[in-house]
């Protein structure tokens, strides 16, 4: 999403918080939306667009489903809803890991829109991929739970107040484990307070609360049950895991 498109849009993009969460989101589904370039970088088709509603503008990310490249080891079509689910799972743990996302209908048909985010292009990515940052921290956590096979370098999203987005989770929630991440210092360290106290809610809410039945509308039964059983290794091991030996660790390119 850092990349720059093939046109400048003519509006400025809304900071995640304004309007308020529900506002956003209502402008992500419901807005017109207009396509200004296609971001060329990405593997499936990713298109940067406006939405306007109610005299409300933004920019966004759009990835319809006819646009995505077929997978081996995911179900054709499906890269759309995972990324819609991995926004519900990061709103459920409370810490705004991804961006405002929806699944809406659009210009080449159904797929995910997300609030594009201005990010700080001063950071070096590779020394914020080193760092101990509580922000990475907690995405570690988050992509724990999602079983994230691709949490590149290239998909953080670091603000100017020092909190850090994620994006790009399509390839997420495969019943087997991929984790596959450039963010491995914390592997077999004490979880801290903070993410056992999110698990433990995220556990609850898996097991029968508003998230599960939520998931079930994105994922197959059999994917949100594997997150629920991820959550609960997570709270029963109380450690970051390890990377396997069985797959590599580390996505290629890693930024």
């Amino acid at each position: 999403m850092s990349s720059v498109p093939d046109s400048e849009p003519a509006v400025s993009p809304l900071p995640p918080a304004a309007g308020g969460e529900e506002g956003t989101l209502k402008l992500l589904a419901e807005g017109r939306m207009e396509v200004v370039g296609r971001l060329v970088e990405a593997t499936n088709m990713t298109l940067y667009c406006t939405v306007a509603l109610a005299g409300r503008t933004a920019a966004c990310v759009y990835k319809p489903v006819r646009g995505e490249r077929p997978l081996w080891d995911f179900p054709d079509g499906t890269l759309a809803a995972r990324e819609v689910a991995a926004f519900e799972v990061s709103q459920a743990m409370g810490w705004r890991i991804v961006p405002p996302t929806v699944y809406r209908d659009g210009p080449f048909g159904p797929g995910m829109c997300q609030l594009w985010i201005e990010t700080e292009h001063e950071v070096d990515l590779m020394a914020l991929v080193r760092s101990r940052n509580p922000a990475l921290r907690r995405m570690a956590v988050f992509d724990a739970v999602v079983n994230n096979a691709d949490r590149k370098g290239g998909h953080l999203l670091p603000m100017p107040d020092g909190h850090v987005y994620g994006v790009d989770h399509g390839v997420c929630f495969a019943e087997e484990d991929k984790l596959r991440t450039v963010l491995w210092q914390w592997r077999g360290k004490t979880l801290p307070r903070e993410a056992v106290t999110a698990l433990a809610a995220l556990e609850r809410d898996l097991d029968s609360g508003p998230l599960h039945r939520r998931l079930r509308e994105l994922l197959t039964l059999a994917e949100v049950e594997a997150t629920w059983r991820r959550v609960k290794r997570l709270l029963d091991t109380g450690v970051h895991p390890y990377p396997s030996k069985d797959w590599p660790a580390v996505p290629w390119p890693p930024i």
